[in-house]
């Protein structure tokens, strides 16, 4: 995270909303298969009974299209979500879309809060 503090702020945005979409996408095609596979698997199905898997899942089937863009403002819930958008596999003529909207978000909101924040940390300690 230091040498993104060290970056103009366009660039600090960029490299943020790069590293997101590829973690997000990973995460949605690992939800795609191995989820899937994990589901017809009755030694891995009740890992999949988590908490946090259950509220993912709830968000994808309630708001479907929005879950994805407002995981991003979430913390536990965003892999979640992802996981379960691939799992579920949600189109990605949809996803797609869905996770570009939620990257902005995470990027703008690191960038700014995340990177300040950091700031503030290392000018206390030096």
């Amino acid at each position: 995270m230091e040498s993104i503090r060290e970056m103009p702020v366009a660039l600090a945005f960029g490299t943020l909303f790069c590293i997101v979409m590829a973690r997000a996408n990973a995460t949605y095609w690992i939800g795609r298969g191995a989820i899937g596979g994990w589901r017809r698997h009755p030694k891995y199905a009740h890992h999949l009974d988590a908490r946090s898997v259950k509220r993912a899942e709830g968000m994808v089937h309630r708001f479907g299209l929005l879950a994805v863009p407002l995981s991003f403002l979430t913390v536990g819930v965003q892999t979640a979500v992802n996981l379960m958008a691939g799992a579920g596999r949600m189109p990605l003529v949809r996803y797609l879309p869905a996770v570009a909207v939620g990257s902005l978000i995470w990027a703008g909101v690191y960038t700014v809060n995340g990177v300040a924040l950091l700031d503030v940390i290392l000018r206390l300690v030096h």
